[in-house]
C-alpha cells in the first residue's frame, strides 16, 4: 500500500474509534468519512462494508479488552478478579466507549458471528475468571459464562439508565454474583 493509502486508512481507523466511542456503533460510513478527512469511497476501499470497519475496530478493541483483562487477572487474587474486571469493563472501558458496549451487549454488530475468534477470546477470558472466583468461593457456582456476559450487558443498560449512580449500582449487581 502507498504511505498516503496507509495513512488515510489509519485515520479513517483512528475517526472511526472516536466515532463508535462516542456516538455508538451506529455512526454511518458518509459520517466516518467527514470525520476523517476523506471520500466516503476512500472508506470503501479499505472497508468494503460497514461490518468490515466495525470489525476492524471492534476486534482491536477486544484484543486490548482482553489483553487488559489477562494482565488485571495476573495482577489481582483470583477470588477478586472477575468483580475487578466486571467493575472496570464498566464504569471505564464502557463509560468511556459506546461502541465496545454496543459490541459487548451484541448491539450494531453480532461479535459472534462476524468475529468468531475474537468473541471466544473475550468469553474465555470470561470463564477463567469466573472458573477462579467460583473456586475460590467468591462467585457463585450456578453461574455460566454466557451468564456473565449477559450479566455485563445488564450492568451496561443499568449504567445508561442511571449514570449518575452507576458504581452504586454496579456494585449490586455484582453482588448479585457472589457466593452467598
Amino acid at each position: 500500500m502507498r504511505a498516503d493509502a496507509l495513512r488515510n486508512r489509519a485515520r479513517v481507523l483512528e475517526v472511526a474509534y472516536e466515532a463508535f466511542a462516542t456516538d455508538g456503533l451506529a455512526v454511518p460510513i458518509d459520517e466516518i468519512a467527514r470525520r476523517a478527512g476523506v471520500g466516503a469511497g476512500t472508506v470503501y476501499r479499505h472497508f468494503p462494508t460497514k461490518t468490515d470497519l466495525y470489525r476492524a475496530v471492534v476486534e482491536s478493541r477486544f484484543d486490548q479488552l482482553v489483553a487488559a483483562g489477562r494482565a488485571l487477572a495476573d495482577g489481582e487474587p483470583a477470588a477478586d478478579a472477575l468483580f475487578v474486571l466486571l467493575r472496570t469493563v464498566v464504569l471505564q472501558w464502557g463509560a468511556a466507549d459506546r461502541g465496545l458496549k454496543d459490541a459487548l451487549a451484541g448491539e450494531g454488530v453480532d461479535v459472534n458471528a462476524a468475529m468468531p475468534d475474537t468473541e471466544q477470546a473475550f468469553l474465555s477470558l470470561l470463564a477463567d475468571l469466573l472458573a477462579a472466583a467460583q473456586q475460590a468461593g467468591t462467585a457463585r457456582k450456578d453461574l455460566d459464562v454466557t451468564d456473565v456476559k449477559a450479566i455485563l450487558a445488564g450492568a451496561f443498560a443499568v449504567q445508561d439508565a442511571k449514570p449518575q449512580d452507576a458504581e452504586r449500582l454496579i456494585e449490586v449487581v455484582l453482588d448479585g454474583l457472589r457466593e452467598r
